[in-house]
């Protein structure tokens, strides 16, 4: 109604007749929303927003203008332009969208505005990721790309040079590279047009995401000075707390159930109302929630497993087995798996039968439960894997229970 006007959106005489609320003309606008929310739902998210700098963050060119001279502030103008640009950036940044920089400039320059002007809104620390070089950016983002560990059907670039926007699409075909308008002034009403971030739920660690993926690059840092992988692993010093589904932590396991794509077994996609229905059902499901911390910091809930139980043939059914890509490569699927172990051993089953479904994204784990021991079984339209509880061995890993 905001964008159409009142009297565009309702319309006494279909109302009259058909008792609908909404005009015909509006329904394409509503119609585009609710399939937003829906993508969402369905994982189909933009976790990443990788913005230029000059010209498209500020007015100007900040190697050539200098600090000083850069078009920034809420005065009158253009300059007021961009800082309404950056207040909708650090918003998303809080909700929990990952924004990273890749810019045509000397590192050092282009990092001096984020320190130094009084007027920016973003600074440093709500960047992820900061690559500024003469490289290509098509380059860039792919670099950028491997640091995050995420798809680039889940990023977004924004640059006011039509070069460079061409550029990037034609060698990542997968990014989203929205044509700017050449007025400054527009992006926004653009963008909100576009309605690219939609979610359907958010947590508080939505806030920390960018500090995560910040300690993350510290992380691998280190492991370069590692000659041995054990050796990096057993130095992280770290622990998981295991949890059954709590009125606190339900939002988040459902978030991570939408938003999760490539470690993720069967890709099945639950609720808040969902994950609070298994959780009361304790005859049927056994869920499990992890967490991990290190010296680094904390990453607070990665995994997510629920298994359903066939108590009359002592098996165990993994129905859902997600997972943060934060976490690969620090031993935490053997950890959860000798988890899942021990509560089968307690409590008396013999099998653990889990499923892999293969989907465009996660192909990543089409061999997880190879990898971990499990037997293929003669399924011929499924993709089943048995564990056999009582000849198990306990993996190794570095991972400690809290």
């Amino acid at each position: 109604q905001n964008k159409l006007g009142r009297d565009a959106v309702f319309q006494p005489s279909i109302y009259v007749s058909t008792e609908m609320v909404l005009s015909i003309e509006a329904l394409p606008w509503v119609a585009s929303r609710i399939l937003d929310i829906i993508c969402a739902l369905k994982g189909k998210i933009k976790k990443c927003l990788v913005l230029d700098l000059d010209n498209t963050l500020w007015g100007g060119v900040i190697g050539d203008d200098g600090i000083e001279n850069i078009q920034i502030g809420h005065g009158l103008g253009i300059g007021k332009a961009f800082s309404e640009f950056q207040l909708w950036i650090k918003k998303l940044k809080e909700r929990g969208v990952i924004l990273a920089v890749c810019s045509k400039n000397t590192e050092s320059v282009a990092k001096e505005p984020f320190v130094k002007h009084p007027d920016m809104i973003l600074k440093l620390d709500d960047i992820a990721v900061f690559v500024a070089n003469w490289e290509n950016k098509a380059d860039n983002i792919c670099r950028i790309q491997q640091i995050l560990n995420i798809g680039f059907d889940s990023m977004v670039f924004l640059d006011d040079n039509p070069f460079e926007r061409n550029m990037v699409r034609a060698n990542i075909p997968d990014i989203v590279v929205p044509e700017l308008p050449e007025d400054p002034g527009e992006y926004l009403e653009y963008l909100y047009g576009l309605n690219l971030f939609e979610t359907v739920s958010y947590s508080a660690a939505d806030s920390e995401r960018t500090r995560q993926y910040q300690v993350e690059a510290r992380r691998v840092s280190e492991r370069m000075s590692f000659a041995n992988e054990d050796e990096f692993l057993a130095s992280l010093e770290m622990v998981s707390d295991i949890q059954a589904f709590t009125p606190f932590n339900i939002p988040r396991v459902a978030q991570l159930s939408q938003r999760s794509n490539q470690f993720n077994l069967r890709t099945v996609r639950y609720t808040e109302g969902d994950i609070e229905r298994m959780g009361k059902d304790p005859e049927r499901y056994a869920p499990f929630t992890f967490t991990l911390a290190d010296k680094f910091g904390d990453n607070g809930l990665i995994c997510v497993v629920i298994l359903e139980k066939d108590n009359r043939a002592k098996t165990l059914f993994i129905d859902t087995w997600f997972m943060s890509c934060r976490v690969l490569k620090r031993g935490m699927e053997r950890f959860t798996l000798n988890v899942l172990v021990r509560y089968a051993r307690e409590n008396g089953f013999k099998k653990i039968i889990g499923e892999y479904i293969p989907t465009v994204k996660n192909k990543m784990v089409e061999d997880h439960y190879a990898q971990l021991g499990f037997v293929k079984l003669p399924e011929m339209e499924k993709n089943l894997y048995m564990l056999d509880v009582d000849s198990y061995i306990d993996k190794t890993c570095y991972i400690l229970s809290k």
